[in-house]
């Protein structure tokens, strides 16, 4: 029997596929879905700093300073009850998880700054999160900040996250880094257990209505996304003592082993999940353990990283070589300057 198991962050998983950060944690019964469909693990919904920062001030606003200055309307208030605030909300769904489910939790960050998020992390871990994603959600569009800064704030919040809680923490980068190796490395030294590639940064496009308008729109992600996932899995592997997630563009089991062939120790999902249903999960490892024994591989470990650039007999081919041989022998299609 082919064993499919893998490490996350020092977790060991029946395999390696984990669905990532999305709406379908926010229902507990969904959760169970997923992990009776195969699920190995599953990273929580994201909380967004701004969201809370967001609620805080309505709630001060609304229900804690509303009579300030008409103190005999005190008395008229009706009672707000128990107010229970995002960060509460999200703690007690985590509880929830972990109380349905038998595989891991993993709970995510999505901020830009320490602010709250030391005091939260503690909590996280006090309510049984098994690992911390970390989504430092930043768009260097400042001419005045160098690449060094915009690195600068990873490894800042990082090393204090690290100070206060004993969760592993896993780095979900971008792809917008002009030395993407150095930068992982420099996250392990600082403390990073695993590092999740790549974050998706969502595209404002430009309505032609009348008014124009820049208008926001959710791009689910496709197959073809995974290829820049692949590079850089390829690249990393071997090279890093940390776990290696790969995020965005896995919708089949192809995409799956392709990733796993690359160096990857999970594959996380969201897109697919969310257009096909918890079924895909099941559909996708059974498609890639189908594969493994049709090629004879006895475990995940064993296929993992086989086609990473340090195994490849021609390294060039995952870097520049690669693009140089793929231009010259380009075919335009029949009838196209003929």
């Amino acid at each position: 029997m082919i064993d499919l198991s893998t490490d996350y962050v020092g977790l060991k998983l029946k395999n390696p596929l984990v669905p990532s950060a999305s709406p379908l944690s926010h229902d507990v019964d969904m959760a169970r879905q997923l992990e009776d469909a195969g699920a190995a693990a599953i990273v929580m919904y994201s909380l967004f700093e701004e969201d809370v920062r967001t609620e805080d001030a309505m709630a001060d606003r609304f229900l804690l300073n509303s009579t300030l200055g008409h103190a005999e309307s005190d008395g008229f208030m009706p009672d707000q009850g128990e107010f229970k605030g995002m960060v509460e909300r999200y703690l007690e769904q985590l509880t929830k998880l972990k109380r349905s489910l038998e595989i891991p939790v993993v709970a995510s960050l999505n901020g830009i700054s320490s602010s709250g998020w030391l005091e939260f992390g503690r909590e996280l871990e006090a309510a049984g999160a098994d690992a911390l994603e970390l989504n430092i959600y930043h768009v260097a569009a400042d001419m005045t900040e160098s690449g060094a800064s915009v690195e600068r704030r990873y490894f800042d919040l990082l090393t204090e996250l690290r100070g206060e809680v004993k969760l592993p923490i896993i780095m979900k980068l971008s792809p917008f880094f002009s030395s993407l190796p150095h930068f992982v490395k420099q996250l392990e030294y600082a403390g990073a257990r695993g590092v999740s590639l790549f974050n998706r940064f969502y595209q404002p496009d430009i309505e032609l209505s009348d008014p124009l308008s820049m208008s926001d729109r959710i791009h689910l992600s496709t197959s073809d996304e995974a290829l820049l996932r692949l590079r850089w899995l390829s690249v990393l592997h071997g090279r890093v003592n940390l776990t290696l997630a790969a995020t965005g563009g896995v919708h089949t089991w192809q995409d799956a082993a392709k990733m796993l062939l690359a160096g990857a120790d999970v594959v996380h999902m969201a897109s697919c999940l969310l257009q096909h249903g918890p079924g895909r999960l099941f559909e996708i490892l059974a498609g890639l353990t189908r594969w493994m024994e049709e090629r004879e591989y006895e475990s995940v470990a064993q296929l993992k990283g086989s086609m990473s650039q340090r195994n490849l007999t021609e390294p060039g081919a995952v870097c520049r070589a690669n693009y140089v041989s793929m231009v010259d022998r380009f075919e335009p299609p029949a009838g196209v300057w003929r």
